[in-house]
């Protein structure tokens, strides 16, 4: 009897291992054609975002027909887009991986469609591109080729014949449900196990990364640095010891910093297409694929929701400010950083704006000397950074910066521009310290001299760093690591506190 049961559990184990080859086998069949879709899955990005990013970018006014067109459908609205912009499809964010896999796959003799929501147009574009593509079915004026619709279509396509499908969302449950098997790309666990309970999952293409630390990365926390600018005016005062005015500028600080995130964002969702000819923006979460357009696209209102009801405990007259500064920084996003030396006159401005904002928000009078001061220093770091960058396209082919009026030919002008500003700056505040002022306000203004030479040995430094090709394309990331940018600032606080 145990040998009779024996064998028969020896028969059932063989019969497993056999069912589970010709699982594999039928699995691995390359006359099942496979349909790929293209967003989220083969590319980390959105097309519909980045070429509605990129018609924004061209000409902002485009945001008042948007609605116009949606209400005709979204297939009308992603016709209209794809009109007016072209997208470079070299540059894409695409899965690598998984792209090694379909290559894989089309070399075995495997028919690959490329099946998406996106216009056909783009479509067809990747798949010229890729080379790996047998067909392609695609969204055009009328149809928008998502869910249930794209089902069909790939039905009628492939004479309800069986056939696999790789994709990332819900949506495409009602696609796998007909299919004979899975690969899922991109995905969360519940879109994985909803692909599990319709079909067989093939395979799994997770997403690298973790998205907590690409969202701090796209935020810029070290920028609100630039809002400690906020607390000049306390120290020109004299308010040190106000706890009321700290308190202020600390729900200012908190405010100004929550905006920049907002435009920060925004501004390289609006960039994406020239980060990635640059050879270090081109990492940046949205650039490279690591964060969804459509999680920039919610943070940016709340960032700024949030920035307008911090300002609000403050002052009207703070959060006129704030909103002043989100005005300009967008319209430079948008439009006035294509322009060459407006845009650093912008920047400057948006320097100089933070100053003024601390200003309100301990209610002091802004002075003259502070306010020409800054111009022109702010000004000279202006220049720095466009000189940085243009400094890192000098030993590439590239000869402009992209999306912006500037040449490498332009480097030499900009420098001496820059300079001349920062000298300007120290001799501003050289002309402070002989103001009645200063005699009112300072016990001991003679020692308000020694700042003129930490001021001239910083603002010759960072030029010469530059020079030298040792400058981050974002100064105030140098300075935050210049050892010698601290002693300079603990030298001219010292200086401060003692002529008091």
């Amino acid at each position: 009897m145990s040998i009779i049961l024996l064998t028969v559990a020896l028969d059932l184990y063989v019969l497993d291992v056999l069912t589970e080859i010709a699982s594999h086998v039928a699995l691995n069949d390359n006359t099942i054609p496979l349909y790929v879709d293209l967003d989220g899955t083969l590319i980390y990005s959105d097309l519909l975002l980045e070429s509605l990013f990129a018609l924004l970018r061209a000409n902002p006014l485009y945001l008042f027909a948007l609605p116009w067109w949606l209400l005709r459908g979204k297939a009308h609205l992603k016709a209209q887009i794809a009109q007016r912009v072209v997208l470079d499809v070299t540059t894409l964010p695409y899965h690598q991986p998984f792209l090694e896999f379909l290559k894989a796959e089309q070399a075995r003799g495997r028919r690959l469609i490329l099946a998406t929501a996106s216009v056909r147009r783009y479509a067809e574009q990747v798949a010229q591109h890729l080379g790996i593509f047998a067909e392609v079915l695609g969204s055009d004026a009328l149809h928008n080729l998502a869910g249930a619709a794209k089902r069909d279509a790939i039905l009628a396509h492939n004479n309800a014949q069986p056939f696999d499908y790789a994709g990332n969302e819900r949506k495409d449950v009602a696609i796998w449900r007909r299919a004979r098997a899975a690969l899922v790309v991109n995905a969360s666990d519940s879109v994985v196990g909803a692909a599990t309970r319709v079909t067989q999952v093939q395979q799994v293409f997770d997403r690298p990364g973790g998205r907590a630390g690409s969202t701090l990365r796209v935020l810029r926390p070290h920028q609100w640095l630039k809002n400690l600018l906020l607390f000049v005016p306390l120290l020109t005062a004299h308010q040190w010891a106000n706890h009321a005015a700290l308190g202020h500028l600390l729900l200012a600080f908190i405010a100004f910093g929550l905006a920049a995130s907002s435009v920060y964002l925004l501004n390289d969702l609006l960039d994406i297409s020239a980060d990635r000819l640059h050879p270090r923006k081109r990492t940046r979460p949205f650039a490279s694929g690591e964060l969804p357009l459509a999680y920039g696209l919610l943070l940016v209102p709340v960032l700024t929701i949030a920035g307008v009801c911090s300002a609000a405990l403050v002052s009207r007259e703070l959060i006129g400010a704030l909103l002043s500064y989100v005005l300009l920084s967008t319209s430079y996003s948008l439009y006035f950083k294509r322009y060459a030396l407006i845009d650093v006159v912008l920047l400057a401005g948006l320097y100089t704006l933070r100053v003024i904002a601390g200003a309100i928000a301990i209610d002091v009078p802004l002075s003259f000397w502070l306010l020409a001061f800054s111009v022109f220093l702010f000004f000279s770091i202006a220049l720095l950074k466009r000189c940085a960058e243009l400094r890192s396209l000098r030993d590439t082919p590239v000869t402009a910066t992209a999306g912006r009026d500037y040449r490498v030919s332009d480097l030499s002008d900009l420098r001496a521009m820059g300079m001349a500003s920062g000298y300007l700056a120290v001799l501003v505040f050289a002309l402070f310290i002989n103001s009645p002022e200063v005699a009112e306000r300072y016990a001991h203004p003679q020692l308000l001299w020694l700042s003129c030479p930490a001021l001239l040995y910083w603002v010759s430094r960072v030029w010469i760093k530059q020079g030298r090709d040792e400058m981050h394309d974002d100064p105030l990331l140098f300075a935050l690591r210049d050892p010698a940018s601290w002693v300079v600032l603990s030298a001219l606080l010292g200086v401060v506190y003692a002529a008091v």
